[in-house]
């Protein structure tokens, strides 16, 4: 049984955090997942909204701010004055914490209506190489088809996943086009059928956002790889050493 921590152990810790991610590392979880976009002046940053409102004690879309600003950011109080003071982490010490704890690393590429996709992949892979970091500890996945099709471009050797809400009917294209490793899909929506058959065409299969372990034990027998969930804590008979 595979989990992945969601934004880092997100249900303990602020979500996309260092405290997340390092809280995650403790627990013994092997991946993190987190959400990467660029701020004003083209920095990746780890956070998912669009804007720095829910999350922060700022306001404003992540795009229109600078890393300066957004460094300045209390991204810990919203969840508890234990985090007071935690900041908006940078891609390049989210990639140095998990190189250092040989963990491994699903970054979202997050995209908004607006945004350059090519610029943000091509500023995530030039992180990337600098950082030096296996890529077998990482995996990319989106939403944007285009997204993963651009990082490919930069970063070839990196798998890729695509994400989905609901499985498309056209999902054998789709994941041709982007050189897909895995499928990242709500389990509330997938049915075994579908499960099966994208085991039997050679996918990798990952569920999200699986906080109930008793909701999803029909996934792990339809053969679902690894539960993306805020809560790897209630997984208490999983093991979480063994990498996808």
């Amino acid at each position: 049984m595979n989990l992945t921590a969601h934004r880092g152990l997100s249900s303990l810790a602020p979500e996309n955090t260092l405290s997340a991610f390092n809280m995650a590392i403790d627990y013994g979880c092997q991946w993190i997942e987190i959400d990467v976009q660029l701020t004003r002046d083209f920095v990746p940053v780890v956070i998912h909204d669009q804007t720095v409102d829910r999350c922060t004690n700022g306001t404003g879309r992540v795009a229109d701010l600078s890393w300066h600003e957004l460094r300045l950011l209390d991204a810990g109080s919203w969840f508890d004055e234990e985090f007071a003071g935690e900041h908006i982490p940078s891609l390049a010490e989210t990639l140095s914490l998990v190189k250092d704890a040989g963990v491994s690393l699903n970054i979202e590429l997050k995209t908004y209506p607006e945004d350059d996709i090519e610029l943000l992949c091509e500023r995530v892979a030039q992180i990337v190489t600098e950082s030096e970091i296996d890529p077998n500890q990482l995996l990319f996945s989106s939403f944007s088809s285009e997204a993963l099709t651009s990082i490919a471009q930069y970063l070839p050797n990196v798998r890729r996943g695509q994400l989905w809400q609901e499985i498309p009917t056209n999902l054998e294209v789709v994941l041709q086009e982007v050189g897909a490793y895995s499928v990242h899909c709500d389990y509330r929506f997938l049915t075994q059928e579908q499960a099966k058959h994208i085991k039997s065409i050679g996918y990798k299969l990952f569920c999200y956002t699986a906080n109930v372990p008793e909701q999803v034990n029909a996934h792990w027998q339809w053969g679902v790889d690894m539960m993306i969930t805020d809560m790897p804590q209630r997984y208490t008979n999983a093991t979480v050493s063994e990498r996808a």
